[in-house]
């Protein structure tokens, strides 16, 4: 069985983070493991709270899994400063670990920071030369390249000066824009888009966690970068169209929709 540990936070609601990343591994018929870096109050409607774990406790969750386990990939979700930066990078590096899904949680939809300002050149220096693919959203992508994006052009510049950084590929997700949710892929030098029409719902939480966490099933599975993007979108895409009804604010995807 391939084996997948997610290092993330912590939503006690269910639809975002370790949980939802856990979900989206049983789904896939992988081995879900978690490394849990901080705890966040949240709902559907707000993120009312965050607590992060000591740095030694960190530590020793990496150390009691990698030392045992490895995993055929991992993915990297809410990292909020850079102390918890350095020490996962720190193990990463000490493990030789591969495969690794590098998504950037920097703000949650509610509008709650989810990562420090002052850590973003940590985050970028210590981790992204470790990434198989780096996997921001449309806000994310403008804060680490810097270009304000308004349009596949801008993603292609975003995904360029990202990539420059030293991950081996860059998926800009272009769920933001209002017209559809097309997603474009550098890779080598060279661009890709996945295309897909937008779904009227409101009930999206944790898309992206999940999609991440899809792409690290599918890449632990063998597949290629482009493979595992298509096999992921279509993943979520089938978990968004279950469309629960599940709290009072933004609702969680379905991700057992296939079990």
């Amino acid at each position: 069985m391939k084996k997948v540990l997610s290092i993330a936070g912590s939503d006690p609601s269910g639809g975002a983070g370790i949980q939802a990343d856990i979900k989206t591994i049983t789904a896939h018929k992988l081995y879900a493991m978690a490394v849990i870096v901080s705890l966040t109050a949240q709902n559907t409607k707000e993120v009312s709270g965050v607590f992060d774990c000591p740095i030694e406790f960190i530590k020793a969750q990496m150390d009691s899994v990698l030392s045992d386990i490895t995993p055929d990939s991992i993915k990297l979700g809410m990292l909020s400063n850079s102390n918890i930066m350095r020490i996962i990078a720190k193990a990463l590096r000490q493990y030789d670990c591969k495969n690794i899904v590098l998504d950037p949680v920097m703000v949650a939809t509610s509008g709650t920071r989810l990562m420090d300002k002052d850590a973003l050149n940590v985050y970028i220096d210590e981790l992204f030369g470790m990434a198989k693919i780096v996997t921001p959203n449309l806000p994310e992508a403008s804060i680490l390249s810097g270009i304000k994006i308004k349009n596949i052009d801008d993603m292609e510049q975003a995904a360029i000066k990202i990539s420059s950084y030293g991950c081996d590929s860059v998926l800009i997700k272009g769920g933001h824009f209002s017209s559809d949710a097309t997603d474009l892929l550098y890779k080598d030098g060279e661009i890709s888009l996945f295309h897909a029409t937008r779904i009227d719902t409101k009930n999206t939480h944790g898309t992206g966690c999940t999609l991440s966490s899809a792409i690290a099933c599918n890449i632990a599975n063998g597949l290629s970068i482009e493979d595992s993007i298509q096999k992921a979108k279509d993943y979520v895409r089938n978990a968004i169209n279950s469309n629960l009804s599940i709290g009072h604010g933004n609702g969680p995807i379905n991700h057992c929709w296939n079990l």
